[in-house]
């Protein structure tokens, strides 16, 4: 017991609520929105419609749902939404045009810029991969996420660096289902035995210790 609670003798509790439905669907929101850009859906080509969504949503919501997974004592959980809200607020910083970082590259070697983003995806394909191994004993709603999420990021990058709007749409389209997925475990997350029904998220019997 601490000296305040000792002095006190009523320690103040946390109610906190889950903020992991916060974070799923704030990536999902921002993932689905890029994705369908990416498969140029509409026509659209142009994806810079999505900074205020990496910015807002999956940036500064996300990031914020992380702290409040620290809080909670959710490492793994905590740990997730906390860097994919900095790389929505990084690729956000990407589009922005007086962030000077597309500028940069107005003089630069024809597809610098292009094998630029695929070495930033590439980096976050082994981020996504590790959170893919630490969601094996987490559920399988996660396992799942993070599989397609780690597939996402290899094609987009792999599109990028060999110039081939094809291959990017394919990542989209992964994208696109890895949203859905997000969207499934945010859901599945948010509904309690208070609410009408619940959907499952697939957990994994307990790890046996004889």
């Amino acid at each position: 017991m601490s000296d305040i609670e000792k002095i006190d003798h009523h320690p103040r509790r946390s109610r906190l609520g889950n903020p992991g439905p916060l974070g799923l669907f704030s990536f999902a929101s921002t993932t689905l929105v890029l994705s369908l850009y990416n498969v140029h859906a509409r026509h659209i080509a142009v994806p810079n419609v999505v900074v205020g969504m990496a910015l807002f949503c999956g940036g500064l919501a996300q990031f914020l749902a992380g702290m409040w997974e620290f809080a909670t004592g959710n490492t793994f959980g905590a740990t997730a939404f906390t860097s994919y809200g900095a790389f929505w607020l990084s690729f956000a910083t990407l589009l922005i045009p007086n962030s000077g970082v597309a500028s940069a590259y107005a003089n630069a070697k024809p597809g610098m810029e292009d094998d630029a983003i695929g070495i930033f995806l590439i980096s976050w394909m082994i981020v996504t991969f590790l959170f893919f191994l630490g969601s094996l004993r987490k559920s399988l709603g996660l396992t799942a996420l993070f599989f397609f999420l780690t597939l996402t990021f290899m094609v987009l990058a792999i599109g990028n660096m060999m110039k081939k709007t094809d291959i990017v749409k394919g990542g989209g389209y992964l994208g696109i289902v890895t949203a859905l997925i997000a969207y499934y475990c945010g859901l599945s997350e948010m509904l309690t035995s208070d609410d009408l029904f619940t959907i499952p998220l697939g957990k994994y019997p307990p790890r046996r210790t004889d």
